[in-house]
């Protein structure tokens, strides 16, 4: 992932938080991306690896986990 993506996905999550969105366009695939917001909203991780997961991804299994 190159530094400039990286920049754009965390300003793009950090402006959809602070509008209190449950999701943003990833300025790089064009994928809806699920806010932090999105995921306490749901109350536990899912074990799919989300990006911005606030429960240090607790429900994936270990062979997916980055």
């Amino acid at each position: 992932m190159s530094g400039g993506h990286d920049v754009a996905w965390r300003r793009a999550h950090e402006r959809a938080v602070a509008e209190g969105r449950s999701f943003y366009i990833d300025p790089a695939s064009g994928y809806r991306v699920f806010t932090e917001l999105a995921h306490l909203e749901r109350g536990t991780c899912c074990g799919s690896a989300c990006r911005h997961c606030p429960y240090d991804h607790e429900a994936v299994p270990q062979h997916r986990k980055r």
